[in-house]
């Protein structure tokens, strides 16, 4: 095993500390000037992200003095912190709000998202919810299961359906034009499709069978390692929009999270129907 259980429960408890002391007492309590801007009106920091991060980062150095930790907060003061994922013989990647617009509008649909990456492969990935104050876990050949306080709980993803009963999440408004009209045309072909401004929860929906497909086009590691991880280990197939496999180093394009292969087929062939951008979608 290359990261054990004990280690995989020492990480969710450091989550659920930094959710009950950081994040949570400023949960629907942010004065004006502890919300700013960083890249658009939907991109937003907040105390909360700031103060998680730093608890996250200093009890992950503490367990795991080697590692390389790379938070999303971190890596936008300084870019260049992305560039030691590939190659790290153990790196922990951070988003500490996922779904900060959501917190920062009194929301309660956020999480803490942290992954573990071997030499660029993810070997565990964690996905807390202040909330309900449970945690996702999955573990590189372990599985994948959600922890409460009173028992654990196996996730595993939905069965195949027709594209006419899939329901699922997809995050088009992210993709380039003339795509991303094409896209949200043609998403009238499943049975039902949100999305719900957070990641955490939508891998977590998916991996629990809850929905069926998950559609993302913007691949930042932090929003997607621990994720993807969850989801493959409870028995799901995904694919970067080129079919490629996805890897945490790489950024560009988009992934496709579904039940199994035939399905990652159909839904591809459905959202990119008809579009003349159909192979230029990793630009």
């Amino acid at each position: 095993m290359l990261f054990s259980t004990d280690d995989a429960e020492a990480v969710n408890q450091l989550l659920r500390e930094a959710a009950r002391f950081e994040i949570m007492p400023r949960f629907r309590n942010l004065s004006t000037h502890e919300v700013r801007q960083k890249s658009s009106p939907m991109d937003l920091v907040t105390d909360a992200d700031e103060a998680a991060e730093r608890v996250i980062a200093a009890g992950l150095r503490r367990m795991f003095p080697y590692a390389v930790i790379i938070g999303e907060e971190a890596t936008e003061r300084d870019p260049s912190l992305l560039n030691k994922l590939a190659d790290a013989d153990l790196a922990f990647l951070i988003d500490p709000v996922d779904g900060t617009k959501n917190f920062a509008s009194g929301l309660p649909l956020f999480g803490v998202m942290v992954a573990a990456v071997m030499r660029g492969e993810i070997i565990a990935g964690w996905i807390h919810d202040p909330i309900g104050d449970d945690t996702a876990i999955a573990v590189r050949g372990e599985g994948a299961w959600i922890q409460r306080s009173s028992s654990n709980v196996d996730l595993r993803v939905a069965h195949p359906v027709p594209l006419r009963d899939m329901s699922g999440c997809a995050s088009w408004h992210h993709m380039p034009e003339p795509i991303r009209s094409t896209v949200a045309t043609n998403l009238t072909g499943f049975g039902a499709v949100a999305c719900y401004r957070c990641a955490a929860h939508e891998y977590r929906l998916a991996a629990a069978g809850h929905c069926h497909f998950l559609v993302h086009a913007k691949l930042m590691p932090w929003d997607h390692a621990a994720g993807w991880l969850l989801h493959r280990e409870a028995g799901g197939y995904s694919a970067r929009f080129d079919g490629s496999p996805y890897r945490p180093a790489l950024h560009d394009g988009g992934i496709i999270c579904a039940p199994d292969e035939e399905g990652w087929r159909m839904i591809y062939e459905r959202l990119f129907r008809d579009s003349s951008g159909l192979r230029n979608t990793q630009s």
